[in-house]
């Protein structure tokens, strides 16, 4: 087994012993252990008690976080004539249509949200494939197959983040900066624990909420009582 460096074992001592602590203890252990040289992510896990295998125990949904996520969000929009002058003015970072299909399908995906407009999606369909795994295929259900282009475009570039249970039943997601105010921060994690307790399918039995872990880009997980992450 590969030695630890120094940072990293400092930061596993200082959280031994904290288990299911509450969200404001974890966001201040995290952001205390957060020195890496650049401003880490602070990212939740949550384990929920579902099978993903079928349909009616899928999790997905959308939340726009109160703060934001302190990521520049990089938007591809396909659509055509005044749809495609709308994204484009509306802060678009990539517009096309077949065109864009073609450079998707060579491999290279510029961009961390898709939206489409619904005429669009014949030619969206395509690229199943390629942005399906990348949890980047435009849906209806999380308002990135829309006419309203500009509302989704500004939606996207404003702290919009989607989440989708993987495998295993556990939804991922970055929430923030370790560089924001503790406030800030606790409020988007409750803000998108309580999004995903929503969002709980007809077919999930039991318990839901299994575990939430937080931790930033570089440094180890800390698990939060799921009473205090899930605090309206």
């Amino acid at each position: 087994m590969a030695k630890l460096g120094k940072r990293t074992r400092t930061a596993r001592e200082a959280l031994v012993g904290k288990e299911n602590v509450t969200v404001e203890e974890a966001v201040s252990l995290i952001k205390a252990n957060a020195n890496a040289k650049f401003d880490e992510t602070v990212e939740i896990a949550m384990n929920l008690g579902v099978d993903t295998r079928h349909a009616d125990q899928m999790v997905r949904g959308v939340i726009g976080l109160p703060n934001g996520t302190g990521k520049t969000m990089r938007v591809a929009v396909f659509a055509r004539g005044a749809k495609a002058e709308e994204a484009e003015a509306a802060g678009a970072d990539i517009v096309g249509a077949e065109d864009l299909m073609e450079t998707v399908q060579g491999g290279t995906i510029e961009f961390d949200r898709c939206i489409a407009t619904p005429d669009m999606m014949p030619i969206v369909g395509r690229l199943g494939k390629v942005l399906g795994p990348r949890n980047l295929m435009p849906n209806p259900k999380v308002g990135t197959v829309t006419m309203d282009v500009t509302q989704a475009v500004k939606d996207a570039k404003g702290g919009q983040v989607q989440f989708r249970a993987e495998k295993g039943g556990v939804v991922h997601a970055g929430v923030g900066k370790a560089s924001f105010d503790e406030a800030k921060l606790v409020e988007n994690i409750r803000a998108f624990v309580n999004a995903v307790s929503k969002a709980r399918p007809t077919g999930a039995k039991g318990t839901y909420m299994k575990k939430v872990s937080l931790s930033s880009t570089m440094g180890p997980g800390v698990s939060v009582a799921i009473d205090s992450a899930n605090a309206e």
